[in-house]
């Protein structure tokens, strides 16, 4: 599991050993992955990072902000968010089976996204993170659909865009990095804006999302991301180096 769980092209691995060496009822633990996304607010880290610009030590640098922004926010940054920061439910980017899934699935990822804002504040951009289940393999009395939980795959993917995290069974070992739980090694993956923008509350942002393995080296992520709000749609594109 690399930095937004596709980061470094790490399961490519698994899945090579996995075809290769796994043994009929064998275990893959982690089992099953979900990526997650939603719209962020962060005026603290904003504010550090380009308006100290406007004021160092009594002298105004502002000509530097253009290329302060670039420092800051032109690559995602891996780092620690609270659910405060978050404006919105999440929806899943992605939804990982280790038992199934292929090298050429990963390769290339695209989810279409629309989120709710629950609050009034500054957009400043959407943050990745996952949660990893430790399972086993499961199926359908005479089917070779898998189950999850006692759901199919379909109804997993159907129900989870409208949930904001998956029930937690008793029973079901998860380990989560999402903002609101305990931080772990892989923090958030955050892709922000160069300029913030204002969103009212029950505001619509909506657009498509796609994560693909980087051809100039396999580790890198490419991002490309495109949202819609207020009626205004903008891109922005970014690498995971």
């Amino acid at each position: 599991m690399g930095y937004m769980l596709l980061y470094e092209s790490m399961l490519s691995s698994v899945i090579f050993a996995r075809d290769r060496w796994l043994k009929p009822g064998g275990l893959i633990l982690p089992s099953h992955a979900s990526l997650y996304m939603a719209p962020i607010t962060h005026s603290d880290r904003y504010h550090e990072s380009i308006d100290f610009w406007r004021n160092v030590y009594g002298i105004d640098m502002s000509p530097m902000l253009p290329l302060a922004k670039q420092c800051a926010f032109e690559e995602p940054s891996v780092e620690t968010i609270t659910g405060e920061n978050v404006l919105t439910w999440p929806c899943v980017v992605k939804y990982v089976d280790c038992y199934t899934v292929t090298v050429e699935e990963l390769e290339s990822v695209t989810a279409q996204y629309k989120f709710t804002s629950m609050m009034r504040a500054p957009l400043h951009g959407f943050a990745f993170w996952f949660d990893v289940e430790f399972n086993g393999p499961m199926t359908f009395p005479g089917n070779d659909r898998m189950q999850y939980n006692g759901s199919s795959y379909s109804d997993f993917q159907t129900n989870s865009n409208q949930s904001r995290k998956k029930t937690k069974s008793d029973e079901l070992v998860t380990l989560s990095t999402a903002p609101e739980d305990a931080p772990t090694h892989w923090q958030q993956t955050v892709l922000y804006f160069f300029d913030p923008i204002d969103v009212e509350q029950d505001e619509v942002i909506a657009g498509r999302v796609t994560l693909m393995q980087s051809k100039e080296n396999a580790r890198f992520l490419n991002i490309h991301l495109e949202y819609c709000v207020g009626g205004r749609c903008f891109v922005k594109e970014s690498v995971m180096r």
